[in-house]
């Protein structure tokens, strides 16, 4: 009778190889795929794994949020303007800064 430190060895080595078989299995299964999309011009947007990104539309840009004294506005998206980063710069805060419109 096998010891528990036995089985546990076993166990591992046999996780190892199916491992590799899966791997070796898993390649010639992609390659399969790859070969019959080429064939037959099927894209990955066909097989539904490329969805269409909704994209904003152009021209529609969100509220500006924070001002400046100057009258730079920021939507509080995407990158901070050089005015912001320099006035967060100086230890102030959005709301400190009274930028904050609504």
């Amino acid at each position: 009778m096998a010891t528990y430190k036995e089985i546990k060895n076993k166990i591992a080595q046999l996780e190892k190889e199916a491992e590799a078989l899966r791997k070796a299995e898993l390649l010639a299964v992609i390659t399969e795929i790859k070969a019959k999309m080429a064939e037959y011009g099927i894209t990955s947007k066909d097989l539904g794994v490329i969805k269409n990104k909704t994209r904003k539309q152009p021209g529609k840009t969100s509220p500006a949020r924070y001002r400046n004294k100057e009258g730079q506005t920021w939507s509080g998206r995407g990158r901070k303007p050089k005015w912001v980063i320099e006035a967060l710069a100086t230890g102030k805060t959005l709301e400190d800064m009274g930028y904050f419109i609504g």
